[in-house]
């Protein structure tokens, strides 16, 4: 059979052709989510951010349940049980809006939901799952503390048993959603390990102040959980896991959504570098036409899609059943720190008018610096890999 020897067009949005590897239900779901932020968060994102505030996040957490997509590639209980590709999709078009509505999302589905899918009881599940999969209940993941954040094994909060109940103490610090939760799933030490428990937080004794004067994800509900003498019954424990394997393959998941996610910011900026170029001009031309200018135009692209492309195979590896840690640590270390590497040359094509929230780079910037933060630091996937590669352990 002979084959046609004209080629596609090229596509400046897609030069490696990679929504040929999508099938039209991934494609329906990136373009719904792409439309919804289009709609509801990128005509106010900027604002909300000056202000440092996310308004109205119980109204936008139940439009999300209502286009799937809140514990989306969880099967049951009211979850959409789409595939990881699918959900990494929804991710990189949250993102593109804002990091702080991405990581409502994943740690909405990819840490609390995940954490009470994966681990707990039948009864677990179907009081908070479908309540949460609707957007109803949003949910927080209490693992990191004030003193310890690359280190949860000497988390301090301790949870004992008295009689049949259990009764927890201790402090979480930099928790998403924590403020607006309706639950929170706080990992503590106990005299059998470390356990993970479903806490409603209008349990006596449970708090979450909202954490101000952030310059980073300020579009983003994140707060302290403080837990004194919460007491909680015998049934509020995840029964499925003992350990740090529990809190670590819930990162895990949520990591994956972030090795998408990154790449979301890294395309919005490096789309308004592009149509900036286009039409600024210097010198009596586009600046675009310069070839400094589209010398980083072309390397920006290249790690864009070369990161996209990434996410992509980690995403068909998930749904293969095939992922391990390393390779989610992998594409975590890789995609964040090249997507700010983007908004940073990003910047400099636009110049003074690139600090200005009226373009989104400065803002995606800055978020992506909690970004390469949280989930994991740079340091600590280097060293997951290095291990990996050596057989080595530098952590100790």
């Amino acid at each position: 059979m002979a084959v046609s020897s004209k080629l596609p067009p090229f596509d400046p949005a897609d030069p490696l052709g990679i929504d040929d590897l999508l099938d039209p239900e991934d494609l329906a779901i990136r373009d719904t989510v792409r439309a919804w932020a289009a709609d509801r968060v990128l005509p106010y994102v900027a604002e909300w951010y000056e202000k440092g505030e996310l308004p109205g996040i119980r109204d936008l957490a139940r439009e999300l349940g209502g286009i799937g997509a809140l514990g989306m590639s969880l099967d049951g209980y009211g979850c959409a049980g789409a595939s990881a590709v699918q959900y990494g999709l929804a991710c990189l078009e949250l993102e593109a809006a804002d990091s702080g509505i991405r990581s409502l999302v994943s740690v909405q589905g990819s840490l609390a939901m995940y954490a009470i899918h994966r681990f707990g009881s039948e009864e677990q599940k179907h009081a908070w799952l479908p309540s949460m999969a609707s957007g109803d209940v949003i949910g927080c993941f209490g693992l990191t503390e004030p003193d310890h954040g690359s280190d949860p094994g000497a988390m301090r909060t301790y949870a004992k048993r008295d009689g049949g109940d259990w009764v927890l103490n201790g402090r979480k610090m930099w928790i998403t959603n924590g403020s607006v939760a309706g639950v929170a799933v706080v990992w503590a030490q106990t005299d059998d390990g470390i356990r993970g428990f479903v806490v409603p937080t209008d349990s006596g004794g449970f708090s979450a102040p909202e954490i101000k004067h952030k310059w980073s994800l300020r579009a983003s509900v994140t707060s302290e959980l403080v837990l004194d003498d919460v007491r909680l019954p015998a049934g509020a424990v995840l029964p499925e896991v003992v350990g740090l394997k529990g809190p670590l393959g819930c990162l895990s998941h949520a990591r994956y959504g972030i090795v998408w996610g990154a790449m979301g910011a890294a395309r919005a900026s490096f789309e308004s570098a592009v149509a900036y170029a286009k039409t600024r001009e210097q010198f009596g031309r586009p600046i675009g036409g310069f070839q400094l200018t589209q010398a980083k135009l072309a390397d920006m692209a290249v790690e864009l899609h070369k990161g996209i492309l990434l996410a992509h195979h980690l995403g068909r590896r998930m749904d293969a059943g095939r992922l391990r840690p390393e390779q989610v640590s992998f594409g975590k270390l890789n995609n964040v720190r090249e997507a700010i590497e983007i908004c940073r040359t990003a910047r400099t094509i636009l110049g003074a008018n690139g600090i200005s929230l009226e373009y989104p780079v400065m803002r995606h910037a800055t978020n992506l610096e909690s970004v390469l933060t949280y989930e994991g630091t740079v340091e600590m996937h280097q060293l997951v890999l290095g291990k990996a590669l050596t057989g080595l352990d530098a952590f100790r």
